[in-house]
């Protein structure tokens, strides 16, 4: 948090989506409350008191004095420990900093991201209308949907752990569980659960469990997504909607679509994802390789796409509008889903840390070796992207509907143009020559985190004098950067400055 932030920086400052500026002249004004709410409900912030912003977006003090310092602060922190105010305190005496700028003081705030059990982080003593979130450089009322989602991610056991006391087993898919069946036992031949019924066996699996009402096995939410019927879904999930759409023609809206509402096949999870694979994958390249006499037709590529296909079913909310939809491009393939990131956008690019929003779907794709419980999943995708020398994954998260989208490109970094050699001599110019031999995209990503020291902002212009290319060209790698989570950005338009995290 604490980079947010630095006094030695003030006039370069701008507000943006992690800063806020308050007058505070009259005490602490009441838009406050709805900041703390939404930076708590984001990813955290700082929020600036005796500070205004300019016509032209650059801070000026509003002359706050050293006398005003304990009346604020008095002020702050009854109000703040108030809960008919503000639903929790995130804060510890060391989140509040006074600085004095020039004859002036200003007051520092950094607000925390708050942890999902600790959200949503209210005010007023009103759930549905006091919570916010951050959008760009405003606070925004949550929907009654957004702060639903909040609860469910409290708890340590996900939705998809529920037992539905309504439905039998009976209204399982049984050609869906005898195929997960078969790939559990081929793939871990011998396994304890192999001599089990099926009804044990979906309960040892996490897709069945007793009911607490009536004392019978009745499917949980997780087993009647992954084997169900899309028509008895839709009943526990109603925004329940699969869809892929392959869009290879520019001439044809859809050169392959398959949607879980057409009737024409059961429109579960588990019978969605073996069908979309098979198609995602229909393209990619497979290297002739033995192992122990036989050929061996899987590969990274295959195995991050089966991560990242995975990923987003696992990590769906599937009470959130609008559905997951898998949209395969010429060049691209791009997996969205309903719900944002638990862990946040740069903690999913780091890995380490499992989150899933539904642990039964999680387990039961485990079992059959697709997924993995380490966090490490989306990381291992970047690395075979990288090995395979395509421009890097990139992580987006939207609000208001909350949404997630990665976006996987098939499309080579900017590699070096070969010109053969007796033809560069005889047809090159030697400047022009010299001007074909640029680094990629990969190793230009590197010159600029390189470049860039700690805690230090630059613009843009400075990182075309270090690469020497075009304005728009160096904009293209920092937005790329931007959605990696590697960099930050501050300010807008021409202002904009950019800084290593």
């Amino acid at each position: 948090m604490r980079q947010l932030f630095d006094i030695a920086q003030f006039d370069s400052y701008m507000e943006d989506n992690r800063r806020e500026v308050k007058r505070a002249r009259g005490g602490l004004p009441v838009s406050l409350w709805d900041t703390y709410s939404s930076f708590a409900n984001c990813y955290g912030g700082v929020i600036i008191l005796g500070v205004k912003e300019n016509e032209d977006k650059s801070w000026r003090t509003t002359g706050l004095k050293s006398t005003d310092r304990e009346k604020l602060l008095k002020e702050f922190w009854d109000t703040i420990n108030n809960r008919k105010k503000v639903s929790i305190n995130l804060l510890s005496d060391s989140d509040v900093e006074v600085y004095e700028v020039g004859e002036d003081i200003i007051v520092v705030i950094y607000v925390p991201m708050a942890k999902r059990e600790q959200r949503p982080v209210y005010i007023n003593d009103d759930m549905f209308g006091g919570t916010f979130r951050r959008n760009h450089e405003g606070d925004y009322h949550c929907t009654r949907g957004q702060v639903k989602t909040m609860l469910r991610d409290q708890t340590d056991d996900t939705v998809d752990m529920d037992v539905l006391d309504h439905v039998s087993l009976e209204e399982l898919n049984q050609e869906t569980v005898r195929g997960y069946r078969n790939r559990h036992r081929t793939l871990k031949a011998g396994h304890p659960f192999e001599r089990l019924s099926d009804a044990e066996y979906l309960r040892c699996i996490g897709a069945a469990a007793i009911s607490h009402v009536d004392r019978q096995l009745h499917p949980t939410a997780g087993g009647l997504l992954m084997f169900g019927e899309e028509y008895n879904i839709v009943r526990h999930f109603p925004d329940y909607f699969l869809d892929y759409r392959e869009m290879l023609d520019p001439s044809i809206r859809w050169t392959d679509r398959l949607q879980s509402s057409s009737g024409e096949w059961s429109g579960n999870v588990c019978d969605f994802y073996f069908r979309v694979y098979n198609k995602i994958t229909k393209d990619v390249k497979v290297p002739f390789k033995m192992e122990g006499g036989d050929r061996i037709d899987d590969t990274p590529v295959h195995k991050a796409l089966r991560e990242a296909l995975a990923n987003c079913l696992i990590n769906t909310d599937y009470y959130g509008a609008c559905g997951v939809v898998i949209r395969k491009e010429v060049d691209k393939l791009i997996p969205e889903n309903p719900g944002y990131i638990r862990t946040g956008k740069t903690q999913m690019r780091m890995g380490g840390r499992s989150d899933p929003r539904n642990k039964a779907l999680m387990k039961m794709f485990n079992l059959i070796n697709i997924g993995e419980r380490a966090g490490s999943g989306v990381p291992n995708i970047f690395n075979v992207w990288e090995d395979e020398g395509w421009m890097p994954p990139i992580i987006e998260e939207q609000f208001d509907p909350d949404r997630t989208v990665l976006t996987l490109l098939f499309k080579e970094k900017s590699a070096e143009k070969k010109v053969p050699k007796k033809s560069a001599e005889k047809k090159v110019p030697k400047k022009s020559a010299e001007k074909k031999i640029m680094p990629n995209t990969g190793q230009q990503y590197e010159m600029i985190l390189a470049f860039m020291e700690k805690n230090r902002w630059y613009k843009a212009k400075e990182i075309e004098e270090l690469l020497g290319v075009k304005e728009r060209r160096v904009r293209g790698l920092l937005r790329e950067l931007l959605a990696m989570g590697l960099i930050v950005e501050d300010g807008i338009t021409k202002g904009k400055k950019y800084r290593k995290l």
